[in-house]
C-alpha cells in the first residue's frame, strides 16, 4: 500500500493536530507551511493531497494556489464561505479537486442529520422555543462558528422559521453546539460535544485519502454518502 503524502497549510493547533495524528497513521507529512510561507507547486514537496487549516482572510488564496500547483486541497478553515462560490467554480474550471467543511468530525455530520429531522419534527409543534447555543475557546475569531451556521442552514427549512444561535466564547473548548426545544413545562435537548482536536484531525486525514484520485467540489457528504433528498 502506497503511504499516503501530505502537505499541511497552517502550523497553528489544528495544524499540529493533523501532524501529530498523520504521524500515527503513517502518513508522510512532507510540509508543513506556517504562516508567511507561499504555497506553491516547490514548497508542497510533491504532496498528494493537502489539508488547509488557517484563517478566514488565507483559505481562499490557499486553495486557488493549491489549484495552480495541482494539489488537491481538503479545507477546514471556518469563515470565508462568501469566497466559496467563485473559488468552486475555479476548482470546477480547472478540473482540480476541493473538499471543505465547516466541521470535520464525522459524529458532527451525522448530528446534522439529527438536527435537520428534529426540526422537522417541531416544526408540527410550533409551541417549542428553538435556539442553537454554541461554544468555542476564547481564540476563536468566527461567531457564529461555521459549524452553528452549517446546523442552522440545515434545520431552518423544516422548522420553518429562523433559528437563533447564541455563540459563547470561553477558555480552551474545542466545540460544543446544543440545539434546545423549550416549551412551557418540558425542554428537549441535542448536544455534540467535541473532546480532543485530535476528531477533526482524524476527519480531515479520512477526507484526505478519500479525496485522492478525485477531481470535483465536495463535502462530508459526498464522501459519506449521507445526502438526503429533498421532497
Amino acid at each position: 500500500m502506497t503511504t499516503l503524502r501530505l502537505a499541511i497549510i497552517g502550523d497553528g493547533k489544528m495544524g499540529h493536530a493533523v501532524s501529530r495524528v498523520a504521524t500515527d497513521q503513517g502518513v508522510d507529512v512532507v510540509a508543513m507551511l506556517g504562516v508567511g510561507q507561499a504555497v506553491t507547486r516547490d514548497a508542497l514537496a510533491g504532496a498528494a493531497v493537502a489539508i488547509e487549516f488557517t484563517e478566514p482572510g488565507a483559505a481562499a488564496a490557499n486553495v486557488r494556489a493549491c489549484l495552480a500547483a495541482g494539489c488537491p486541497v481538503v479545507v477546514g478553515t471556518t469563515g470565508w464561505y462568501d469566497q466559496l462560490d467563485p473559488v468552486s467554480h475555479e476548482v470546477l474550471g480547472a478540473h482540480g479537486a476541493m473538499l471543505w467543511s465547516a466541521n470535520f468530525s464525522l459524529g458532527v455530520h451525522l448530528f446534522g442529520h439529527l438536527v435537520e429531522y428534529a426540526g422537522e419534527l417541531f416544526a408540527r409543534v410550533p409551541s417549542f422555543d428553538a435556539h442553537l447555543v454554541e461554544t468555542h475557546h476564547a481564540a476563536k475569531k468566527d461567531a457564529p462558528s461555521g459549524t452553528a451556521r452549517m446546523l442552522g442552514s440545515m434545520v431552518e427549512p423544516g422548522l420553518g422559521r429562523p433559528l437563533p444561535i447564541t455563540s459563547i466564547r470561553v477558555g480552551s473548548v474545542p466545540g460544543t453546539h446544543e440545539l434546545i426545544f423549550d416549551g412551557t413545562y418540558e425542554q428537549i435537548t441535542v448536544t455534540h460535544v467535541a473532546r480532543d482536536r485530535r476528531v477533526f484531525a482524524e476527519g480531515a486525514l479520512a477526507a484526505a485519502r478519500w479525496l485522492v484520485g478525485r477531481t470535483g467540489v465536495f463535502t462530508l457528504a459526498d464522501m459519506l454518502g449521507t445526502h438526503r433528498p429533498r421532497t
